[in-house]
């Protein structure tokens, strides 16, 4: 990853980290993934942006696998998603081969932009959902 590319994420993960995860964990119809920590092993929660389509979530990372969602996801692909502010459980699949730029056409348009404009690695993610 390039220097630029490196800072951008740097400033990016702390402003989410410290103000807007915060905030948007607490709006009630938030989306939210909960994926459980790769080291500690407690439920990690991140605001996302995507959409559910059938019995799958879609969403694209916006670190790829720099992000620490991404990462837990590797060690336990075993998520829980709140989509309309009810908990859904399902499995992550990282999906490489698929193009993120294109799926961000399909997802939100706000955050559509907004991981456009800041993502240093794009990266699609699919939950699929339990029953």
């Amino acid at each position: 990853m390039s220097g630029s590319s490196d800072r951008k994420q740097r400033i990016m993960t702390r402003f989410q980290r410290h103000l807007a995860n915060p905030v948007n964990r607490r709006l009630p119809f938030q989306t939210l993934l909960e994926t459980t920590g790769r080291t500690s092993g407690l439920p990690r929660t991140t605001p996302v942006g995507g959409r559910r389509v059938g019995d799958s979530f879609w969403l694209v990372s916006e670190f790829g696998y720099r992000s620490q969602y991404v990462r837990n996801i590797q060690a336990d692909p075993r998520v829980r998603v709140r989509i309309a502010g009810r908990w859904h459980r399902g499995t992550a699949h990282l999906l490489p081969d698929d193009d993120p730029v294109a799926r961000l056409r399909a997802l939100p348009r706000f955050n559509s932009m907004a991981v456009r404009a800041f993502g240093t690695g794009l990266l699609t993610v699919r939950v699929d959902l339990d029953g």
